[in-house]
């Protein structure tokens, strides 16, 4: 992802400065910025996440906007309001919006607050005691989700009470080492269930625009199963991104 946003910048006349960990320093999009600036050495814990030195590398190559990517901080609502405050531009959400979407079990409460149909699911979880309750309420098999992960990162399927147990700390270690939030929940796991994502692209202003890949969202085969009870489920969960600016496009899933 960082390679093509270079190449949109480049294609753009637009100068491109890449942040790196020492770990990374031989990657791609280091040798295609126009300027690379060191992060220092460690785990993303100490190098990606820490948002006073990714803000403080941007005032350094005099960036005026970051792009967060996917991952790490591209949805923490404390470093997108720090960027505002720093007077550098965030590409993406407001931190309003990411206070409500950024975080999975605030989202689901958003959602479940205007009538979307959801799976049975808990709010964040205490300890693993509370999860082994919760799931017996739920019902096996469940999924034990960080509520900050993103990516694949920090979710894991568990059927029974002995994988519940083993997973709790890895699930929890994921979402703080990976988005620097140990928050978990439990959501009923639907074995060979169907992904249907609907994207929005908002304009700040109540309009929208369809995205290329609308014409085969259209005439696919789960689509069309689901043709009819799309658009209201797309109206329902896109309410709230009206206020999204111009300059800072949200993509719902």
């Amino acid at each position: 992802m960082a390679c093509r946003i270079l190449r949109t910048l480049r294609a753009m006349n637009i100068g491109g400065v890449a942040v790196y960990s020492e770990a990374d320093i031989s990657s791609l999009h280091i040798r295609e910025a126009d300027e690379a600036l060191s992060l220092g050495d460690g785990p993303a814990a100490n190098t990606y996440l820490v948002s006073d030195n990714i803000i403080a590398a941007a005032k350094a190559s005099g960036a005026q906007a970051i792009h967060p990517g996917y991952g790490f901080l591209s949805e923490n609502a404390a470093f997108a309001e720090a960027c505002e405050q720093a007077g550098i531009a965030f590409v993406g959400p407001t931190p309003e919006q990411l206070r409500l979407f950024g975080l999975k079990h605030t989202a689901r409460a958003l959602a479940k607050a205007h009538g979307v149909p959801m799976l049975e699911g808990t709010e964040l979880l205490a300890d693993v005691n509370e999860a082994q309750q919760a799931a017996e309420q739920v019902g096996y098999p469940v999924m034990l989700k960080s509520t900050a992960g993103g990516g694949g990162i920090g979710m894991r399927v568990c059927y029974t009470a002995a994988e519940l147990v083993d997973a709790f700390d890895a699930v929890v270690r994921l979402g703080k080492n990976n988005f620097s939030d140990a928050g978990v929940f439990i959501e009923k796991y639907i074995e060979r269930a169907r992904h249907l994502e609907v994207q929005l692209f908002g304009d700040g202003q109540g309009g929208g625009d369809c995205p290329r890949c609308a014409r085969l969202l259209r005439y696919s085969a789960v689509t069309r199963k689901c043709w009819k009870r799309r658009p209201r489920l797309t109206c329902r969960r896109g309410w709230p991104m009206r206020s999204v600016r111009p300059r800072s496009p949200w993509q719902g899933d």
